[in-house]
């Protein structure tokens, strides 16, 4: 989905392109001597920490399998014997769940924007259920401990947060009062054990192949400019999912992930793992036009000031609208296209092909 939304914008960018800083009339650089070493060590140290935050959720999954499974997965029965086990081991697995998580979002830049690397995208973060999307579904089948298998159930992280919090039917075990207030609120649940284990298996593995295919990816010119321009132009998608969760819908989001972390984290997680890339590409880019590379620095910057900016104010408080969710998607849009069409620019002067 990714990859055509991007096809669209680029046809729309040369007019984007016109307003952009006049390049000096310089020969093109030698692009094979550019050093990419940097985006690789930024990639491989994020890979090795995240496999092993999954490797946390993974233990601490299996201990809470075991509790569930000596009370015979009656969850209610769980809860009433075991809850001084419990309740700390669920606290744990979401803390973990939520450093893990913006660990991901802080390469998927890199990862998603580049052929090689991207299906680790789609089943880690991004696929959808067949059921709901066969065309982005993600590849892998989830083989559970009771024998059941879930057929393409959607992507990793989605299933977690959502097993962990509660919001999908089918992954929790029961509704329980987890703070003892006399209400079931939001997010009191007890997670699906055989769910819980099987997804979290499957995520640090994902994670340790990710690690793996990371350490021997030995990153290019054209791939670091396709990322960029992959990955740039996709304000939209996020603020589109940002509108329907519950930190602008509120209760009646009929998201089940996107509950535990606002989108306006990650996007500026995911814009960090980009600015990593134009460090790496930005040498070629000042090659050509020192001030057209300063201009998309700073451009790129700029955005993502302008997220954290709406991040702030949502943490302080604030409720957003959809209306103004879709006002601030159209602004983070515009700046995205704007910037997409200078780095499409520079990468047609330097004769660097990029993937769609």
């Amino acid at each position: 989905m990714r990859r055509f939304l991007v096809g669209l914008i680029l046809l729309s960018l040369l007019s984007a392109c016109g307003t952009a800083a006049s390049p000096t009339a310089t020969p093109a650089p030698a692009t094979s001597s550019a050093d990419l070493s940097g985006i690789k060590q930024y990639l491989t140290a994020k890979t090795a920490e995240l496999e092993q935050d999954t490797a946390t959720l993974q233990r601490l999954s299996q201990q809470y399998y075991d509790l569930a499974a000596a009370s015979q997965f009656d969850y209610a029965v769980l809860w009433q014997e075991q809850a001084a086990a419990v309740q700390p081991l669920l606290t744990q697995a979401r803390e973990t769940w939520k450093t893990a998580s913006p660990r991901y979002e802080q390469m998927e830049g890199i990862v998603a924007g580049v052929d090689e690397l991207a299906q680790f995208d789609v089943d880690l973060d991004a696929g959808s259920a067949a059921s709901a999307d066969s065309e982005n579904a993600v590849s892998f089948n989830l083989q559970l401990a009771d024998g059941r298998e879930l057929q393409q159930p959607g992507n990793l992280f989605g299933i977690t947060e959502s097993t962990l919090w509660g919001t999908e039917p089918a992954f929790t075990g029961a509704q329980i009062d987890l703070d003892g207030d006399g209400q079931i609120e939001f997010g009191e649940a007890l997670p699906e054990a055989n769910v819980l284990l099987a997804a979290s298996t499957k995520l640090h593995e994902l994670s340790s192949q990710l690690t793996a295919a990371a350490s021997a990816w030995t990153p290019t010119v054209e791939q670091a400019f396709s990322a960029l321009v992959v990955m740039i132009p996709t304000m939209n998608e996020y603020f589109e999912s940002w509108k329907h969760s519950r930190f602008v819908a509120g209760e009646s989001s009929t998201q089940r992930d996107f509950v535990a972390i606002s989108r306006l984290a990650d996007i500026q997680d995911i814009l960090g793992s980009l600015q990593v890339v134009y460090t790496g590409v930005k040498p070629l880019v000042s090659a050509q036009s020192s001030e057209q590379a300063q201009q998309i620095e700073t451009q790129l910057d700029s955005l993502k000031t302008f997220v954290a900016g709406v991040h702030a104010d949502e943490q302080s408080g604030k409720r957003f609208s959809a209306e103004e969710a879709d006002l601030l998607g159209e602004e983070a849009q515009n700046r995205a296209t704007a910037i997409t069409g200078q780095i499409s620019q520079v990468a047609a002067q330097l004769n660097v092909p990029l993937s769609e």
